[in-house]
């Protein structure tokens, strides 16, 4: 379960009300979740919580499809795949895995993302941006000259202001997905203690320091 509240279709503003209806048609999604890519779809009933909010992040889903944009759309999803799993998001990953698809990524570029760095599938520009992703994402923004240089060598000024922008609203989408566990996000912590048998040391050094 999402840890805020589910709106209910009665309780949503109209664009709320609206989206319901184009994702979940007549049904009552807190009471029948799932959408066509089999997600529960508790991400659109929580930002119902504050309209402003579902607004503002509908109209960003909107800014990154619009044929204005002049970033490639492989290009792009490069890094809102890639921003998925650095902030180990299942949801965005899993979803962009799907999106990759739709703009005619090859499989085989799709399967290597966790393991870019090492994968000859990509071409220079391509390494570039998945590069440049993980700069953003996973260093806070500390982007090596040689990899900005490189998004210059191909990209425009627009391209490459386009790009950054995307990808970091997607690192937010991920990170707000873990925290409030919506969707595939929805999972327990791994990171516990594993309990030692009974009348174990606590002191995990303890045998090597005998020796």
């Amino acid at each position: 379960m999402p840890r805020l509240r589910e709106v209910p279709p009665k309780e949503a503003d109209p664009l709320s009300r609206k989206l319901y209806g184009l994702i979940f048609g007549e049904r009552d999604p807190t009471v029948d979740p799932g959408t066509e890519t089999g997600t529960p779809g508790n991400w659109w009933t929580v930002f119902a919580n504050v309209p402003d909010a579902q607004k503002h992040i509908s109209d960003g889903f909107r800014f990154y499809r619009d044929d204005a944009r002049k970033i490639d759309p492989q290009l792009r999803e490069l890094g809102q795949i890639r921003a998925g799993y650095a902030r180990q998001s299942q949801f965005v990953f899993s979803q962009h895995c799907k999106s990759c698809r739709s703009v005619g990524m090859s499989e085989e570029k799709i399967q290597a993302i966790p393991y870019w760095q090492i994968s000859e599938v990509f071409s220079p520009l391509e390494r570039a941006v998945l590069a440049y992703t993980d700069g953003l994402v996973l260093e806070g923004g500390r982007v090596p000259d040689a990899v900005f240089s490189v998004l210059q060598e191909h990209l425009s000024d627009e391209e490459i202001l386009e790009f950054t922008y995307i990808t970091c609203t997607y690192d937010m989408h991920a990170t707000m997905s873990r925290a409030l566990k919506l969707e595939y996000d929805d999972v327990e912590e791994r990171m516990t203690e594993i309990p030692a048998p009974k009348g174990s040391a606590y002191d995990v050094m303890n045998m090597v320091d005998k020796e």
